[in-house]
């Protein structure tokens, strides 16, 4: 069937919105894509609301998280409307819509995990049957709750030979590794754009590091490095996860704004490099997705640091930019289906499991 699917990740940068063709299992076909970005005011208040949410002991709906919702779901809303647009379909063309959301706050040690958006609200507005709230009975049954993409990523890298890993680099780095078309292990393996855009936007007010050139005009800190790098995190045995704001920037404080850039982008490349260690199997490829392939200096690093070349995923044909939404989209399907998302290999759940809510639009 015909499947959208939404992501709006924890960089705030916007909205991905993807439109694919799935039988929820091997067959897929991209359709259209768009990005939509957030308006300055949208992300300060996705930002507020993001801060105020991890002050909580569990997720309940103050006014903040409230209104902040009710923007992810009218904005949401609104790209569906301009995706359908541009690939020329109807509402009743679509089969499903997959919602991620926003996640405000990733608890898993706690058992529970945040995303903010009303599904049904989005069923209704668009008319199209809508699966959110991917990611809560995963963390209820004792999985990390992410990664949840590398059911999709197998079914893109079936056809590929040998021991694959596939790199998405958005605000938190995540890493999948496949084989003979089954993904054997995933986990999050540290920050990826989030810490960078978040020192260069308090640095210089951009949103981020474009093409890496701060980063490339300064130098790495070692002792700093060196220093991030000793967390307990990286040495964990996976599933394991990541909040967006599990680490800071505040390290790097000192450093100038050059040097700062440079010393936050290797330590992606070196938690990349560190997660490799950890994988049962050593790829022979790195495939990199996610809006950290776009920065040379990051890739630059990560080849530097893990001995492989990375190659985004764009040159096998795949849509770099849209390719977590288009795994909400088939996700969305699985769920119709009853297949399950979450895996013992991928979050750390005991059994594979299903997972997403259903909403259907009313009527009348």
């Amino acid at each position: 069937m015909l499947a959208i699917g939404l992501m709006s990740g924890t960089s705030l940068d916007g909205i991905d919105a993807a439109l694919i063709e799935t039988d929820g299992q091997r067959a897929v076909r991209h359709v259209a894509f768009r990005g939509e970005p957030y308006s300055d005011v949208a992300r300060a208040q996705l930002a507020a609301a993001t801060a105020l949410a991890l002050t909580y002991p569990r997720p309940r709906a103050s006014p903040p998280l409230v209104e902040a919702a009710a923007l992810i779901t009218r904005t949401h809303a609104m790209a569906v409307q301009k995706l359908l647009r541009d690939a020329g379909a109807t509402p009743d063309e679509i089969g499903v819509i997959g919602f991620h959301g926003q996640t405000v706050a990733h608890r898993p040690d706690r058992r529970w995990t945040w995303q903010i958006g009303d599904g049904q609200v989005l069923a209704d507005v668009t008319g199209i049957r809508t699966v959110a709230d991917f990611r809560s009975a995963d963390v209820a049954a004792g999985g990390q709750g992410a990664p949840l993409l590398p059911i999709y990523h197998a079914a893109l890298a079936a056809v590929l030979d040998g021991a694959v890993a596939i790199l998405n680099l958005g605000g938190v780095a995540n890493i999948t590794l496949i084989e003979n078309g089954e993904a054997i292990a995933a986990f999050d393996t540290g920050p990826a754009n989030g810490l960078i855009d978040s020192w260069v936007e308090q640095e210089s007010g951009a949103r981020f590091d474009k093409d890496g050139a701060l980063a490339a005009a300064g130098r790495v800190d070692e002792t700093v490095l060196t220093a991030m790098l000793d967390h307990p995190f990286f040495d964990a045995p996976y599933p394991k996860s990541l909040d967006r704001n599990d680490f800071t920037v505040q390290p790097a404080r000192g450093l100038s704004a050059a040097d700062g850039a440079a010393t936050l982008t290797a330590f992606t490349a070196a938690s990349v490099a560190q997660a490799l260690t950890l994988l049962p199997v050593a790829p022979r490829r790195l495939l990199v997705a996610g809006g950290g392939r776009h920065n040379p200096t990051m890739v630059c690093m990560i080849a530097d640091r893990t001995g492989l070349l990375p190659e985004p995923v764009d040159a096998l044909g795949w849509h770099g930019d849209g390719l977590e939404a288009e795994g909400f989209a088939y996700m969305a399907v699985r769920t119709l289906a009853g297949l399950p998302i979450s895996f013992p290999g991928t979050t750390g759940v005991s059994r594979a499991l299903p997972g997403g809510t259903v909403f259907t639009p009313t009527t009348g």
